[in-house]
């Protein structure tokens, strides 16, 4: 239970980084610089990749053990609550999202003056962090709900980025847990993770991020209204929070369809 307890964790800071990639752009234009937003974001997503490189072979040794002791329905339970830190995750996320967007902001500014990440950290680490963080924090302001308007967003937009969320949040998870029920071929089970997460990702790439690009440049040219982009964010979060919901409801499924493809390879 304590290895399944870790790798929640990691799972729950992969998330919350990913809800927060999400207000990057709300950062970049409320600063008119949005290459440099995405350039620093960089360096916050090398923890997620940390904590994603530490996860698998965690992940990796519960499955180990559940097959060597026979005790895969357990091993669904442990599943489920990972899934779940999923969404814990993405909802802690979304509550710093105000806080982020106003340190954030500050880092860009900071960047641009340094002109490098290695003179940033530096000035950063120098300058009080924890008292500049402390100062920024922000509770988020649910009154601003009310002037969220989708106005101008395709709903298939908002439709492409929940199912993407749900598929992406249990790809991994449903390949390793049908190798499981299929041990002695969990390996193929397990390879097919890449194409599952690499559909969720084609579909990302062509359907998602163009879309929500061409808002976010449009609002810089001031062709749209910062509140369109905040907008736009927040039917994003709300659609990952959503989404990783979801994944309970498709994991299982999931799983038997990898585990038919599986059957079918051998």
């Amino acid at each position: 239970m304590e290895r399944v307890i870790y790798v929640a964790l990691f799972t729950a800071t992969i998330h919350m980084i990913d809800t927060l990639s999400y207000s990057v752009r709300l950062a970049g234009v409320r600063t008119r610089r949005l290459a440099l937003a995405l350039s620093l974001f960089n360096i916050i997503v090398l923890i997620s990749r940390t904590a994603n490189m530490i996860q698998a072979p965690l992940l990796g040794s519960i499955v180990d053990k559940a097959i060597s002791k026979g005790e895969i329905k357990e091993l669904l339970h442990s599943f489920r609550i990972i899934i779940f830190s999923a969404t814990l995750g993405s909802l802690l996320g979304a509550a710093l999202i105000p806080s982020f967007i106003e340190i954030f902001s500050k880092g860009i500014y900071a960047l641009e003056k340094t002109g490098s990440i290695p003179k940033l950290l530096v000035k950063i680490i120098f300058n009080k962090p924890v008292k500049q963080v402390k100062n920024s924090l922000k509770a988020p302001d649910l009154n601003k709900i009310r002037k969220i308007s989708k106005t101008g967003i395709s709903p298939f937009f908002l439709i492409f980025n929940l199912f993407i969320t749900s598929i992406s949040t249990i790809g991994v998870l449903a390949a390793i847990y049908a190798g499981a029920l299929l041990p002695e071929y969990r390996i193929t089970a397990s390879q097919l993770s890449g194409v599952i997460n690499g559909t969720a990702t084609i579909l990302l790439a062509i359907i998602v991020d163009p879309q929500a690009a061409l808002i976010t440049d449009q609002a810089l040219q001031g062709v749209r209204s910062k509140q369109e982009v905040t907008s736009m964010v927040f039917f994003l979060v709300s659609g990952k929070i959503i989404g990783t919901l979801l994944s309970q409801v498709i994991f299982m499924p999931a799983s038997e369809v990898v585990l038919w493809i599986t059957r079918k390879l051998i």
